[in-house]
């Protein structure tokens, strides 16, 4: 870990904050910056937020507050964020000109031996990044929120040096995350796909009326979620029988969906004001209970979950998974 004492975090937004949580926990010193100085002051109370929900629920003990806290400094330029850094977090918008703008910027500032994980969804930012910085610069993407959810998608560019992508992964693991590697960037990676996959079935079941929001969700966590939680998909279809997959597929009586571009649906809650629970309402009303309330609900759930799927999996475990 110690290659990566100094941390510096670009963005202070939704995953900004949290990525510089994540760093200071695993004992790294964080500069997070924001260009945005009242959305780097809002960063630093999520911050607190969050780690105050992980003590509530036992995660974290409260003797380690301060000292993780104490890790992380906002800052409000670049050049002081980057330019003793170690490894730079690029967790800006996903926008082609932002983020060009800000490795331009780091190219600028930072040392020559920096390495630079972008947090990027789906853009390919290796063609954005100057040329002299390809080779340390590598994708390490996150999933909401990542001090709690443990997959971090590690992806190499054309001429990233995969030793560089090793060492990231260790890492990771040594701070105990589960990282996937990718030795060239795929666009979406695997849980990103499949997340789309799925958010098209789901679109098309409500654009054309076959089923509620309720019945959706109901589907998933009573139904798909718990078994995946502890077998994954490819091992619960192992306990199904392949055979009786392949008796499923050969007996679908409908198309799977394909990309539209828009969902009525949707396009009629964005524009109703109803943007999700930052809004206080998306596909569900909640009632007036504060975003702030409901993050923490959601952080203290998740935490347990995660805490008890592990106690199973140790208790019970379901055997060695090789590949064929």
């Amino acid at each position: 870990m110690e290659q990566f004492k100094s941390v510096a975090v670009i963005g202070a937004g939704l995953m900004g904050h949290a990525l510089a949580l994540v760093h200071a926990i695993g004992g790294c010193q964080i500069k997070m910056q924001d260009v945005n100085a009242e959305q780097l002051k809002v960063g630093m109370g999520l911050v607190e937020s969050a780690l105050d929900t992980m003590i509530m629920a036992g995660a974290i003990d409260d003797k380690n507050r301060m000292h993780i806290l104490k890790r992380i400094e906002a800052v409000e330029t670049l050049d002081a964020a980057v330019s003793d850094a170690d490894l730079i977090v690029e967790a800006v918008v996903e926008n082609i000109d932002v983020k060009t703008f800000v490795f331009r910027e780091i190219d600028k500032f930072a040392p020559s031996t920096a390495i630079i994980a972008s947090n990027t969804s789906n853009l390919d930012i290796f063609p954005l990044v100057p040329e002299n910085r390809l080779k340390n610069c590598i994708i390490a993407h996150w999933y909401t929120p990542p001090y709690i959810i443990d997959l971090v998608d590690l992806a190499a560019g054309p001429t990233s040096d995969i030793s560089v992508l090793k060492d990231m992964e260790k890492f990771y693991l040594r701070i105990g995350k589960k990282p996937v590697v990718f030795e060239k960037f795929i666009n979406g990676y695997v849980a990103n796909r499949l997340q789309a996959a799925m958010g098209l079935e789901i679109t098309k079941l409500l654009d054309e009326g076959w089923a509620t929001a309720t019945a959706i969700d109901d589907s998933i966590k009573y139904g798909l979620s718990l078994r995946m939680a502890l077998m994954g998909s490819l091992m619960k279809a192992d306990f199904t029988g392949l055979d009786m997959m392949q008796r499923g597929m050969a007996n679908m009586t409908y198309d799977p969906p394909t990309p539209k571009g828009s969902s009525p649906t949707l396009d009629k809650l964005v524009a109703s004001g109803r943007g999700g629970v930052m809004s206080g309402a998306g596909y569900f009303d909640y009632g007036g209970v504060s975003a702030k309330e409901l993050f923490k609900n959601r952080d203290i759930g998740l935490l347990r979950l995660k805490n008890e799927v592990g106690q199973i999996e140790e208790k019970y475990p379901l055997g060695k998974r090789e590949n064929t």
